[in-house]
């Protein structure tokens, strides 16, 4: 933004040389100014002057505002904000102090990076913008699909109400009918409430947890996050290649950890006893359906099942 001292040299070419004096009468003749010298009968003339370029900068930054060419083209001083001016009584004088006041641009824009910042993601792919949740959206886009998005609305809902309980949801169907997004939307509103959530695109995850094994502090800190939050979605769970030590030593604890005390989430292809037979069988080890079993317990007790009908939308 131009500074007084550069309008000023401005001013004082365009008026073929004008005083300093009947340039800041230009200034207090603003009708900004003129509205806060009303608001503050006190103010002398001498305190004015000498406050004059916080005056020049909050009538400019008022202009600025009041023809906004956006948040990101925003001329201000600090972007997102503008000057306001308070007057004070110190010491038997009255005093100017300024200070920088966000527009409502910025406020949004600032609630959004808190929601960002909220949510994890790890190899899924969810935007977290208000933008793109949209409820009505949710329910006309696919009839078939209306009484899945009622029980995540419901659940958000409920969330909102009482507060986070320990049941989480099995968001289960076929491919391309809005698990992972009706997933997405749910920590979304629930991060408008301050809780936290991670979402885990399960068949990336698994493979890059088997390179953690060389890396024990970052899959510590991993599993750590897993554990704590608020909100936990597993993606596609069942779409993986398991291994022994994944199931058993990452995925095994960080169910035993959260069951009886934090929601876990679920979008899968498998019904709960499908995905029992997925987690009973390994490449290395076979077929081990206690191991299955003993998973299950930390998932079955802990879910509402919600049947995700619909056509596959993916691509359209």
């Amino acid at each position: 933004m131009e500074s007084l001292g550069e309008a000023l040299r401005g001013w004082k070419q365009a008026a073929g040389g004008q005083d300093p004096q009947a340039i800041g009468d230009r200034v207090l003749r603003d009708p900004l100014v003129a509205k806060f010298r009303e608001r503050y009968p006190e103010l002398t003339e001498r305190t004015l002057r000498i406050n004059m370029n916080k005056l020049y900068q909050m009538s400019v930054e008022y202009r600025n505002c009041k023809e906004c060419p956006g948040l990101a083209n925003c001329p201000n001083d600090m972007q997102g904000h503008s000057t306001r001016l308070t007057c004070e009584e110190v010491n038997g004088e009255w005093q100017l102090f300024d200070s920088k006041a966000p527009c409502s641009k910025w406020t949004a824009h600032e609630q959004q990076e808190r929601i960002r910042r909220q949510i994890t993601s790890y190899y899924a792919d969810v935007d977290a913008s208000d933008d793109r949740f949209n409820e009505l959206e949710m329910l006309d886009l696919d009839g078939e699909r209306s009484m899945a998005v009622n029980k995540v609305l419901q659940y958000v809902e409920a969330t909102k109400t009482v507060g986070l309980g320990t049941k989480g949801l099995y968001l289960m169907g076929s491919f391309g009918t809005g698990k992972t997004f009706m997933a997405g939307y749910l920590l979304h509103k629930l991060a408008k409430e301050g809780l936290s959530g991670v979402i885990v695109y399960m068949p990336e995850f698994v493979e890059d947890a088997k390179g953690m094994m060389m890396e024990p502090q970052k899959l510590k800190e991993t599993v750590s996050l897993m554990k704590e939050c608020d909100l936990l979605v597993f993606d596609d769970i069942g779409a993986e290649n398991l291994s022994p030590w994944v199931r058993d030593h990452v995925l095994g604890a960080i169910l035993n950890f959260r069951m009886n005390r934090k929601p876990t989430f679920y979008t899968s292809n498998h019904d709960l006893d499908s995905l029992e037979k997925h987690f009973s069988f390994t490449h290395k080890e076979g077929e081990e359906l206690h191991k299955g079993q003993r998973l299950m317990d930390r998932i079955r007790p802990f879910v509402d099942v919600v049947h995700v009908r619909g056509r596959n939308h993916r691509g359209q």
